[in-house]
C-alpha cells in the first residue's frame, strides 16, 4: 500500500515516516508550504525571522534531510490559497467580532486532512498519514479517533472536526507511543531533528509577538478598559481583538489611587462597543460558567445514542471537565460543574469513558445558572 506522510520538518512526522517504512509501506512524502511570509510583509513581529529564510523554508530543509537520510522521496506542494480561504480569512473574521478562534482545527480539517489527502490521491496514495499523537478505532463499522498512548501529547482535540471518511483514510504511527520514545528513536537513528524543539503558535503561521501580528490585519484601536465589578474606568486598551479572556499578562493596568494592589485578568470583551472588562485577581467569579450552547457539531455518527455523561475538553492539554450531554435540534447542550474560562468560538470536544471522541463543535454562547455571560 502507499502511503504519502506529511513531513514537517520535525521529530514527530520524521519518526512517524521511519515506522511506517518499518511497517511495510510504500512511503512518500510531502512537505507542504501554507503561508508566505514574504507575501504577508511577515517579518513584523516574527522573532523566528533573522535572516533572509523564512522559519518554513529552514523546517524544508530539516525535512530534505530527513527524507534522504531514510531514502523516501519527498515532493512539495503549496497550499497558500486554499490555507487563506478556509483557514486564515476565518481567523481574522473571528476576531474582529470579539471570539477566539483554533485555526490548527480549521488547517486540518481543511488542509491537512482535505487539500493533502487529495494531493496524495494525485499522486497515487492510498492513504495519507500524519506525525499527530492520535489514535483510531472502529466501532459499529465506523472509524473514530480515541487518546493515543501519550495521553499528555494527545492531539485529538485539534483533529476534532475531521469527518468520518477523513479519519478512516489516516494513518497516525506515532499512536503507541510517548513522546519521548519518539525522540529516543530519532536519536537511535541519528536524524538531525532528534533535539529540535516542537512548533508553537498558530498553525503554519509560527511563533511571533501575536499582537503585532495582528495589527498588520485588524487595525488597532484603542478604548476603555474597565472595572467589571465597579463600572470604573482603569485604563485604555490598544484594541479588544488582541486580548483573551482569563489574559493576566500585558493588560498595561498600573498601579490605581485609592484602590488595594491587586492582579487583574480579562473577563469579557465588548467588541461591539470597543470595551475591554477585567476583575480583580481573586474574582474568578466573572470566569465561571456551567452550562453552554454548542453549534456547528462534528459527529461521527448522528444515529447514535450520546452518553449523558461525557468528559469534555475545552481547550487543549487541560484535564478533560466531567459534564451531560444533551442534542436538541442540531446542537449539544452541555451543562458542568462550574469552569473557568470557557470561550466562545473555542471548540467543544466530547469523549466517552473509554476515550472515544464522539462529538465536537463551536461553542456560541455561554451561562452561569441560566444568565448569559459571553455578551
Amino acid at each position: 500500500m502507499k502511503v504519502m506522510i506529511g513531513l514537517s520538518g520535525g521529530v514527530d512526522s520524521a519518526v512517524a515516516a521511519y515506522l511506517l517504512k518499518k511497517q511495510g509501506y510504500d512511503v512518500v512524502a510531502a512537505f507542504m508550504r501554507n503561508w508566505d511570509a514574504f507575501a504577508n510583509n511577515d517579518f513584523l513581529g516574527n522573532p523566528t525571522i533573522n535572516d533572509n529564510q523564512c522559519p518554513q523554508e529552514k523546517d524544508y530543509d530539516d525535512a530534505k534531510k530527513v527524507a534522504e537520510l531514510l531514502d523516501i522521496p519527498l515532493l512539495r506542494i503549496d497550499f497558500i490559497k486554499e490555507y487563506w480561504d478556509h483557514v486564515f480569512s476565518f481567523f481574522i473574521s473571528e476576531y474582529e467580532v470579539g471570539r477566539t478562534p483554533n485555526p490548527d482545527i480549521l488547517c486540518n480539517k481543511y488542509i491537512k486532512f482535505d487539500a493533502f489527502k487529495e494531493f496524495a490521491k494525485k499522486n497515487g496514495c492510498d492513504k495519507i498519514a500524519m506525525g499527530h499523537y492520535a489514535k483510531t478505532t472502529v466501532k459499529d463499522g465506523l472509524t473514530y479517533l480515541c487518546k493515543c498512548k501519550d495521553t499528555n501529547k494527545d492531539q485529538t482535540y485539534f483533529l476534532s472536526q475531521l469527518s468520518e471518511e477523513q479519519i478512516k483514510d489516516a494513518i497516525f504511527p506515532l499512536a503507541d507511543l510517548t513522546k519521548e520514545e519518539v525522540r529516543n528513536i530519532a536519536h537511535e537513528l541519528g536524524l538531525n531533528v532528534a533535539d529540535k524543539k516542537d512548533s508553537t503558535g498558530v498553525c503554519f503561521i509560527g511563533e511571533r509577538n501575536f499582537r503585532e501580528f495582528l495589527k498588520n490585519y485588524i487595525p488597532a484601536q484603542e478604548g476603555n478598559i474597565v472595572d467589571i465589578a465597579t463600572g470604573k474606568v482603569i485604563g485604555k486598551h490598544k484594541g479588544v481583538y488582541y486580548y483573551t479572556i482569563g489574559q493576566h499578562k500585558g493588560l498595561g493596568i498600573g498601579g490605581i489611587s485609592g484602590e488595594e494592589a491587586n492582579g487583574w485578568f480579562i473577563a469579557k470583551k465588548d467588541a461591539k462597543n470597543n470595551i475591554l472588562y477585567v476583575a480583580r485577581g481573586n474574582s474568578d467569579k466573572y470566569l465561571l460558567s456551567n452550562k453552554c450552547v454548542v453549534r456547528k457539531l462534528n459527529i461521527i455518527n448522528p444515529n447514535q445514542e450520546f452518553p449523558k455523561n461525557v468528559g469534555i475538553k475545552f481547550r487543549y492539554r487541560q484535564p478533560d471537565h466531567p459534564g451531560i450531554i444533551d442534542l436538541v435540534n442540531g446542537e449539544i447542550i452541555a451543562t458542568y460543574a462550574p469552569y473557568k474560562a470557557v470561550t466562545t468560538g473555542q471548540e467543544a470536544v466530547f469523549y466517552d469513558e473509554n476515550g472515544l471522541l464522539i462529538a465536537s463543535g463551536t461553542i456560541d454562547e455561554v451561562y452561569m445558572d441560566d444568565v448569559r455571560i459571553d455578551k
